[in-house]
């Protein structure tokens, strides 16, 4: 039997990272509790914004979307639409109050298109309704309605860099002489790479409910990432000011980046509507809408060359990255700023020139999505290394190794090998000894001669592994979004109320919030609740993305709890006659000195029979940062978070088809404040990575000169597919790297914790190169793949084909 099919072989005792579950339960920090909406998850009992309750005298809204890709929009045939049954209103852009605009940084996109139709699926009109049947209905007759002129597209990055078509200006990144470097190397290596884009699929749509109320105010439920953006942008198109709305977002059942930036037309539209109206609107889409409107992660083309030495070390490397920006700018500008942040990925590039390039394309305007940019920045690097080791027979690891970044300075070598790009010191690396442990643990040598052994003597059937790194920067690339506030309460029963600018998209957000104040505070889990993100409560917060979600939200959580507990200490040292640092809290009650303890509840009736202020508000801001994106110098991350895979695969040579056998992660999440929910997420990030790599395809018909020019043909489950359960490996092994490491590779975050929202989407990069390195095997590995991303079933099969027929 072949081993590197037995389980026992694949799964080392205490793979699953068993020894990582760790905390006191009462006090919640560092323990695996469930997620605090689980119990609702599973019963169907948790409200989205479409379970909320309809109030009385509820419209709904539903979009008319352009049917070409490009074009002069001469007229709308209000009336055409007004006469469909149940219709109450035809609003087009001449109806916005005030400007018609919901861009996030570039004044640049339209909430209706005004004058010219950017892309085949562009809202163009919003049909209010009795019902949403009704709307969608009108809506339908977008085709009849409208008179458009059309205009030639562009629908690819490289025909947008052709002609250079960009939504903002290019990029460039440079250290030393990448030219001269490449041209002194003994060796040279020059290449393209396509990868491509992603849909975000959040199980529920985008949707906004509209409702206005007194003197103006409009309060707005809505699914997404970003209320304050939400309330400034609605606000904006209502002619009126930030008070005058109020955004408020429980839960979302998803978001991944596409909530982000990109709920604010449906918000806005819904809004305009209930202005107008003066009744409430709800805008709900379905999956085919939210395709044709909405963008997803941009998809990139790469042109590159480097040189390198005998041993795979890469002396000088110029890369070039095009996007996908799609018809505006978005969040295209800080997507590519952190692809080029993270072409180094884990290894040192002494000479080296990065040009990004955000092409504008009549489709979809993208946007962020899960690793914004990291992911597309980090692969060309791994797809660089991958080659270079097969040009020089040597294992991927092995050239993986000697590209390393250096010791950090706090291990004794400073600025040796230990400075990016961008002008950062990487004084927490751990890729080193987190590699080597993963290489170990998993059997990694030995899979590999097995695997070399079982391609000896299979013909059809081809396994690949391999090993890959991941160093994910976090921040926000904007120095002034890392910030955060939050309200917590004590109430006279000793119950805790927590209010914070973050929200929850099922990532667990709330419930490591919530164990960070239990934890301060002394009180079990139970007694503290998380409520809806309001921003009448927290006011002017940032998007919950860039990983950040924990280590603001549950920071300034955290300063409030302990302001309020200040407080208490004093007044309980006061009254008893003790030193501040003779009281304790721990498990529901307060020791105060050495003969005395208290409830905890107890101890809060006094306080406030003795009027003392027990609710606070709570700041912090991440410290040490700065970018300069005229120079693209600067230290725009805080720390840096590690993690390695393996992953082992076969693929079928006549039908490119092919499974994931096993995939061992050991990923680096500081001192865990919920090791279930990171592991969880490490996980579902793995798989939805994998999903993007290897079966996730975008299409859009051709240009062609035809009316379908332009139209995104996999917009549907039907035709656009994302990975099941079934696609998850028979052995999936998940591990935190040393679950409580020391203070000095850590930086002082939340309790010596590390995001684990985005880099884990980085760790299947080993799955597309396992398949890459099974293609490999039908040509003895003597010819480099071209195999580009997603590797589909048909990729795979065209590059075998390829290989084969290269094969000396």
């Amino acid at each position: 039997m072949n081993r590197s099919l037995d389980p026992q072989w694949l799964s080392p005792p205490g793979a699953r990272g068993d020894e990582a579950v760790r905390g006191d339960v009462g006090t919640g920090v560092g323990a695996s509790l469930p997620h605090e909406s689980a119990h609702l998850h599973v019963a169907g009992s948790a409200p989205y914004v479409d379970d909320l309750p309809e109030l009385a005298g509820t419209l709904h809204a539903a979009l008319g979307l352009s049917p070409v890709a490009h074009g002069r929009l001469v007229a709308v045939d209000r009336d055409r639409i007004a006469t469909m049954p149940g219709v109450v209103a035809v609003l087009v852009a001449a109806d916005i109050p005030g400007p018609n605009d919901c861009g996030p940084v570039v004044h640049d996109d339209p909430i209706l298109a005004d004058g010219v139709v950017h892309y085949l699926g562009q809202p163009v009109f919003a049909v209010i309704a009795e019902t949403r049947d009704q709307a969608r209905r009108a809506a339908a007759q977008a085709k009849a309605a409208l008179t458009i002129e059309p205009l030639a597209p562009i629908l690819t990055p490289v025909e947008a860099h052709a002609a250079k078509s960009y939504v903002l200006a290019p990029m460039h990144l440079a250290r030393g002489d990448a030219r001269a470097a490449i041209a002194a190397a003994p060796h040279r290596l020059a290449d393209t790479l396509e990868v491509g884009g992603q849909e975000q699929f959040y199980l529920e749509g985008q949707i906004s409910y509209a409702v206005p109320r007194e003197d103006r105010g409009m309060l707005v439920h809505c699914s997404t990432q970003h209320p304050s953006e939400m309330q400034h942008l609605v606000a904006k198109c209502l002619g009126l000011q930030s008070h005058h709305v109020q955004v408020e977002c429980r839960r979302m059942g998803g978001g991944f980046g596409g909530k982000e930036s990109q709920s604010a037309l449906f918000a806005c539209v819904a809004a305009i509507a209930a202005r107008q109206l003066g009744r409430p609107v709800k805008l709900r889409l379905d999956r085919d809408d939210d395709f044709m409107i909405t963008g997803r992660r941009h998809c990139f083309h790469y042109e590159y060359e480097v040189g390198y030495d005998d041993d795979g070390r890469i002396l000088g490397a110029e890369l070039t990255m095009v996007s996908r920006a799609g018809f505006s700018a978005d969040l295209s500008g800080p997507v590519m700023t952190r692809a080029i942040c993270h072409f180094d990925n884990a290894y040192w590039l002494p000479d080296v020139a990065i040009h990004g390039y955000s092409g504008r394309t009549n489709t979809q305007s993208n946007t962020a999505f899960r690793g914004f940019g990291g992911p597309q920045g980090a692969i060309a690097v791994e797809n660089i290394i991958d080659s270079i080791a097969r040009q020089l027979g040597k294992d991927p690891l092995d050239v993986r190794r000697v590209n390393f970044y250096g010791p950090s300075p706090r291990a004794g070598a400073p600025g040796e090998r230990n400075v990016t790009p961008y002008g950062q010191v990487v004084d927490d690396n751990i890729v080193v000894e987190l590699v080597a442990e993963l290489e170990a643990t998993s059997g990694y040598r030995a899979r590999r001669q097995a695997i070399a052994e079982y391609n000896a003597t299979s013909a059809v059937l081809k396994r690949g592994i391999a090993l890959t790194p991941v160093k994910f920067g976090i921040s926000f690339n904007l120095v002034h979004l890392n910030q955060a506030g939050a309200l917590v309460h004590v109430y006279g029963d000793g119950s805790v109320l927590v209010n914070h600018g973050g929200t929850e998209m099922g990532q667990g957000l709330n419930t490591k919030v919530a164990q960070v104040v239990a934890h301060e505070l002394g009180v079990d889990i139970a007694s503290v609740r998380v409520t809806a993100t309001d921003t009448q409560k927290v006011a002017n917060t940032s998007a919950t993305a860039a990983s950040t979600g924990s280590d603001l939200n549950g920071k300034a959580a955290q300063d409030a709890a302990r302001q309020i507990k200040a407080r208490l200490v004093a007044f309980a040292a006061e009254r008893h006659g003790v030193a501040a640092d003779e009281v304790r809290f721990a498990a529901d009650e307060v020791e105060i000195g050495a003969k005395k303890t208290v409830s905890f509840r107890e101890l809060i009736v006094e306080a406030y029979m003795a009027r003392v202020q027990l609710w606070s508000d709570g700041f912090y801001a991440t410290p040490g940062l700065s970018w300069d994106r005229e120079t693209m110098q600067g230290h725009p991350f805080y720390y840096f978070a590690y993690g390695a895979a393996v992953s082992e695969v076969v693929v079928d040579t006549l039908t490119g088809e092919w499974r994931l056998l096993a995939g061992h992660v050991l990923h680096d999440a500081g001192r865990s404040l919920n090791p279930a929910i990171d592991i969880g997420q490490i996980e579902g990030g793995f798989i939805q990575g994998m999903g993007w790599l290897t079966m996730e395809e975008l299409v859009w018909h051709p240009n062609d000169g035809t009316p379908r020019a332009g139209l995104l043909l996999t917009h549907a489950p039907s035709t656009y597919k994302i990975p099941t359960a079934n696609d998850c490996p028979p052995v999936f092994d998940v591990r935190l790297w040393k679950d409580g490491v020391g203070d000095d590779n850590v930086a002082e975050t939340i309790h010596r914790s590390k995001a684990t929202g985005e880099p884990p989407l980085l760790l299947p990069f080993s799955v597309f190169f396992a398949i890459r390195d099974a293609v490999s095997s039908a040509g003895d590995h003597r010819v480099d793949p071209p195999l580009s991303a997603p590797a589909t079933s048909e990729a795979i099969l065209r590059a075998v084909t390829s290989v084969q027929a290269a094969r000396p």
